[in-house]
This record gives C-alpha cells, sequence and structure tokens, in this order.
C-alpha cells in the first residue's frame, strides 16, 4: 500500500486539500476494516493507520498545533468524567486488593520496558514510556513533553491497545459462549444540551491552550482532565460529550501521531514489531496469571479479574466488560486506579528505568 500511495505523492505534492482528502478516504478504509472485528478502539486506530501509511509514502500535510491541543483537551475530559468519586471510594475501601492489581501490573509492565531499554529495541526512554500499562493516549503526550520518541512510543502503546482488544474480545467470547448481551448502537447525535456542551469545549479548549501556554508537560490534556475533575466532582458544572465530538477529536489525536511518522521511523517500527509483538505478548499472559492469583483472592469470577488486570487500554476494557456478565465497576475501578498510578508515576519512574538501563 506504501508503494501505491507513493505514486500518487508527486501528482499531491503541493495540494494540501487533496492529500487530505486522501487521508479521509483511508482513515474510512481501515475505520471500515477495524469495525468489522469490533476492535473498541477503531475511531483513534483507523486515523493513526492511515497517517502512518500516507507519511511513510512522502506525504507531507500535518495537523495544525491548535487543533492538536484541542483535541488533547477533548480526551483529557472524556477520561475525566470516566472516574466518577465513587470508584475511588471503592478503591480505599479495598485498598489491599487494588493495591496488588495495580502495583504487580506497573512493576511488570516497568521491568518489560527496562528489557527493551537495555536490549536497545528501542532508543532512549521509547520503550519505557511505551511500556506503560494503559493511558495510552496520556502516556503518548506525556512521552513526547519528556523527550522520547512520540511516534515509536505511540505505535508500541497503540499496538498493545490492538492486542489487549482482540485477547480480551476472544476470551470473554470463550468465557460467556455466546451469552453476553449485545451492545446497544451508538447514538451519534443526541439531544444537545448547550450549557453542558458549551461547558465541557470551554474547559477542553481553555485547558489545553492554558496548558501550552504555562509550559505544563502534557499541559494541554492534563489541565482539562484536572480541570473537569474539581469541577464536576464539586457539582459546579455538568458537561456533555456527544459521540460525534469525540470521534472528531479521536481522529485529529490519531492522525497527530501517525502523520509525524517518516519513511525513516516507520522502516523502524516495521524491524522492531516482531520483538515488541512478543514483548505485548509476555505482558498480557503474565498480567492474566496475575488475573487469575486476584480471582482467588479476592473471591470475583475469573473474567472480571483477568479483565480488571489486562493492561490497558481502559476504554477498550470497558466496552468489552459491559457486552459481558462480569463485575463492571470492579473492573473499571481497578482499570482507572491504576490509570491514575501510571499518570502520577509514569514520569518519574521512566526517567529511574532509563538511568537503571543506561548503567
Amino acid at each position: 500500500m506504501v508503494n501505491l500511495l507513493d505514486r500518487w505523492m508527486g501528482r499531491l505534492h503541493g495540494r494540501p486539500v487533496a492529500q487530505w482528502g486522501v487521508v479521509l478516504v483511508l482513515s474510512l478504509a481501515f475505520l471500515a476494516v477495524l469495525e468489522m472485528f469490533r476492535l473498541p478502539a477503531a475511531l483513534l486506530l483507523a486515523p493513526m493507520i492511515a497517517g502512518i501509511l500516507f507519511s511513510a509514502a512522502g506525504g507531507t500535510v500535518k495537523v495544525p498545533n491548535f487543533f492538536y491541543a484541542g483535541a488533547q483537551g477533548v480526551v483529557g475530559t472524556m477520561i475525566a468524567r470516566s472516574l466518577p468519586l465513587s470508584n475511588l471510594t471503592e478503591a480505599a475501601r479495598d485498598w489491599p486488593v487494588f493495591l496488588g492489581g495495580v502495583g504487580s501490573t506497573v512493576v511488570t509492565a516497568a521491568l518489560l520496558g527496562w528489557l527493551l531499554t537495555r536490549w536497545r529495541v528501542l532508543p532512549g526512554t521509547t520503550a519505557i514510556w511505551g511500556s506503560s500499562p494503559g493511558a495510552a493516549s496520556t502516556m503518548t503526550v506525556m512521552a513526547e513533553a519528556f523527550g522520547a520518541d512520540v511516534r515509536l512510543v505511540a505505535f508500541m502503546q497503540y499496538l498493545r491497545v490492538m492486542c489487549v482488544a482482540i485477547a480480551a474480545s476472544i476470551i470473554a467470547s470463550v468465557v460467556m459462549s455466546g451469552a453476553g448481551h449485545p451492545l446497544p448502537p451508538v447514538t451519534w447525535f443526541p439531544v444537545i444540551k448547550p450549557a453542558a456542551l458549551a461547558a465541557a469545549l470551554a474547559i477542553a479548549v481553555g485547558g489545553a491552550f492554558l496548558g501550552k501556554v504555562a509550559h505544563v508537560p502534557a499541559g494541554a490534556l492534563l489541565v482539562p482532565l484536572v480541570t473537569t475533575i474539581v469541577l464536576t466532582w464539586t457539582g459546579v458544572v455538568t458537561i456533555q460529550l456527544p459521540p460525534w465530538l469525540l470521534a472528531i477529536s479521536y481522529a485529529l489525536f490519531g492522525w497527530s501521531i501517525g502523520l509525524k511518522f517518516t519513511r525513516e521511523t516507520f522502516l523502524y517500527a516495521a524491524r522492531a514489531t516482531p520483538r515488541l509483538f512478543a514483548a505485548t505478548v509476555t505482558l498480557i499472559a503474565i498480567c492474566g496469571g496475575f488475573g487469575m492469583m486476584l480471582s482467588w483472592a479476592a473471591g470475583v469470577d475469573p473474567l472480571t479479574a483477568y479483565l480488571a488486570t489486562s493492561p490497558g487500554g481502559a476504554d477498550s476494557v470497558a466496552i468489552i466488560a459491559a457486552s459481558s456478565k462480569v463485575d463492571v465497576p470492579f473492573v473499571m475501578t481497578m482499570q482507572m486506579t491504576r490509570f491514575l498510578v501510571v499518570l502520577a508515576t509514569g514520569p518519574a519512574l521512566a526517567r529511574f528505568m532509563a538511568g537503571r538501563a543506561a548503567t
């Protein structure tokens, strides 16, 4: 496909509108394929794959920084909206269970990242950031802020997202043997509550701008995230994020990452894929073992424990859990607790592990 795109690049050179048309068509084509396999992260993965192939073939268009920052702000607001206060109180009440489940996954992922860095599979701290178990979009943004190669971090993170989504979907299907209930169709254009939508956009765009101006690492995502948590938990505002807005933000996010790839980066990632895939499968298998231990220790059913300890992404696991007969609050509390731990410890842990790998 890259060679086919390559032949078109000569005709499209200097024609940004035509190039964006090709990127859009490619994105829709990949989206159709991924939706056939019911991959939960398809709305983000399809634009990213399209952007990678198009850029590797010589495309020159990029997502303007303003739109990229706005997309980060919407994603940050969306993540915060999925963190109800009740989840954290449940985690505090059963803290030994959550500490064991979260800690085992984070430590295992850090050790795998350290080994990949030690073996020089990827340059610098890229493998350590890429191994972070969950919060894929957040880790990608934060990795860029701390000097890692965001393209390779994104490649590694979303390779894991795809593998986890596929593995979890297959396991849930086998365990449930078709007993799960189908997901309700998405209402792409719900009734809009103007005040709630305006509040969400103000927090997302205003917070992203403030984060950039204040030079906060990954501020375009983190400032809206923290602001949304504070304002919604205290009941100051109610926000609405319609599916069409999230779809646009996912597409902008995916294009922003994918279109940063060069031909050299694409070839480098392709050569590293077998080792990255092996590391990802190893992480999923080890976390599955932790899930079985959690099932025994906490008295939850094996599928609930497996989904709770799956190493990201939380959105994919949430959709799979909702279509299966599992303890959804337990699964999402574990996933969200790990997300917060990774978010809080990611930069320091990456620097520490990178220092250990260099010695």
